[in-house]
């Protein structure tokens, strides 16, 4: 007696299609938590609503990134561990990382799980790649490139020639637009590796900073420390200027060169960004605007309002008002 008998066919696995995710915010360091895996913390400089976008491709020991921001920021970074990250700003713009000028010409560039310092101007565009270091090394070897020279970790800025750079940035724009249709994964990440190669291929250390710039960022420095010491303290540039042993002209220059503002709107800012996000956690829901705005040496209600508005464009109970919002959001 005949039988029909199944044959199974082998079976051809298919890649899957990997595309661009996009995040919005309308809070500089909610947006700073939207970007897959970093450790960050963004404190807004420039005065007025804020909107921040995130287009971005998540592959396996890969990231690569375009992150829009309306407002001039200072951004607290620290990538995933045993990664490398290139930054690379979508056009010409008043950069700074660690204090030092990104000039156009110029990447940055930093380690896995080091923090790092950026500041940015308003309505920034940049792309960032990262990119775990063993695949980075077996991508190098695969290609005949010794990156043992290279100094990816030792300087946070990279010089590339201006035509290779432009074409990176063309090449970075269609990869991560929403509108560029879907590519296989591992052609993406083909893609990326060759885009990276390629750059470090050209790459030179950025010429050294000047000697006085340790001095600059270390007076920086310990302004800083000082106020994490000291939250809700007055702030006078007297008390500034005993504290790191400069004069009024040596302190202000220290940070109009390292930041990019002075001393005491970068205190005043510090503070009310730290404002903001008290009101914006839950655990502080139950707190007057007031009591919190007092632990940041904000003692006077009407001024602190009319400081919070200028910088965020809202009042302090209007940020209540949206916090509550989402945390009922995301209880449901």
């Amino acid at each position: 007696m005949h039988q029909d008998q199944t044959i199974n066919a082998p079976t051809q696995s298919i890649e899957p299609l990997h595309s661009t995710n996009t995040s919005e915010a309308c809070d500089a360091d909610l947006h700073a938590r939207n970007l897959t895996n970093w450790q960050q913390e963004y404190d807004q400089l420039s005065g007025g609503h804020f909107y921040g976008r995130i287009d971005e491709i998540t592959l396996e020991g890969m990231q690569v990134f375009k992150e829009h921001t309306s407002q001039a920021l200072r951004q607290q970074c620290n990538v995933w561990p045993d990664a490398i990250w290139l930054g690379i700003s979508a056009e010409p713009a008043d950069c700074r990382i660690n204090g030092l000028e990104v000039d156009n010409n110029q990447i940055m560039c930093r380690p896995g799980a080091c923090d790092f310092e950026l500041v940015t101007p308003d309505d920034f565009d940049i792309y960032g790649l990262v990119i775990r270091t063993d695949a980075l090394l077996a991508a190098a070897e695969n290609d005949e490139l010794n990156l043992q020279g290279l100094s990816l970790h030792e300087h946070p800025r990279l010089a590339i020639p201006e035509q290779d750079l432009a074409q990176v940035r063309h090449l970075l724009s269609k990869l991560v637009s929403p509108q560029t249709p879907d590519l296989h994964q591992r052609l993406q990440r083909d893609l990326i590796l060759r885009t990276l190669l390629d750059l470090l291929k050209k790459e030179t250390p950025a010429k050294r900073p000047a000697t006085s710039y340790a001095h600059r960022k270390a007076v920086v420095d310990k302004v800083k420390a000082w106020m994490d010491m000291n939250q809700d303290a007055p702030l006078t540039i007297t008390e500034l200027c005993e504290l790191t042993h400069t004069s009024r002209r040596t302190l202000q220059y220290s940070f109009e060169s390292i930041l990019g503002i002075s001393p005491l709107k970068f205190l005043k800012t510090a503070r009310l960004n730290q404002v903001r996000r008290s009101l914006l956690s839950a655990d502080n829901q139950e707190r007057p605007i007031s009591s919190i705005a007092a632990d940041w040496g904000f003692w006077h209600p009407g001024q602190f309002g009319q400081d919070y508005k200028k910088l965020f464009g809202e009042m302090p109970s209007e940020t209540v008002s949206r916090a509550d919002l989402l945390i009922t959001e995301r209880s449901h």
